[in-house]
């Protein structure tokens, strides 16, 4: 799907729930290394310190994130997720040769809808590296937090 697409539509809430997946440029596996996914995980936990987020759950693969997030401003969901790259592509890049870049340029949000169940949608995104087949319980996963744990 074009960039142009996805940007259409896309309306930041205070309050909203949203799901987001990003994924690195060329779908380099860098969060293979412990230090980089260290890196992105502290820009999560960042901004959820800030109070500009609520993270929900989120899970960083080899390749790419999911975010369980609830947006509570001051900026909007496009603005967090750009930050959120800048932060950590920066950090990033005094760790390793990032080339073209750390991040593919955009994201896909999904806003959810009053009747999905949130928890549901937590446990779907943790379940991501059993599914990937990088481990056999989610316990063995590193890279993951959910609130409700």
């Amino acid at each position: 799907m074009p960039r142009d697409d996805l940007l259409r539509g896309r309306v930041s809430r205070v309050g909203q729930i949203y799901h987001i997946t990003t994924t690195t440029n060329d779908r380099r596996p860098l969060f293979r290394d412990f230090d980089c996914a260290r890196i992105a995980i502290a820009e999560l936990r960042r901004l959820h310190d800030q109070n500009v987020v609520n993270s929900l759950a989120w899970v960083l693969m080899p390749d790419h994130l999911h975010w369980l997030l609830q947006l509570n401003g001051p900026i909007g969901l496009s603005n967090v997720v750009k930050v959120f790259k800048g932060r950590s592509a920066r950090q990033l890049g005094f760790r390793v040769e990032t080339g073209g870049g750390v991040w593919q340029p955009g994201f896909h949000d999904h806003a959810l809808r009053s009747e999905e169940n949130i928890r549901q949608v937590a446990r779907y995104i943790v379940a991501n590296p059993l599914r990937a087949g990088l481990v056999e319980q989610i316990g063995d996963y590193p890279f993951w937090d959910a609130c409700w744990l």
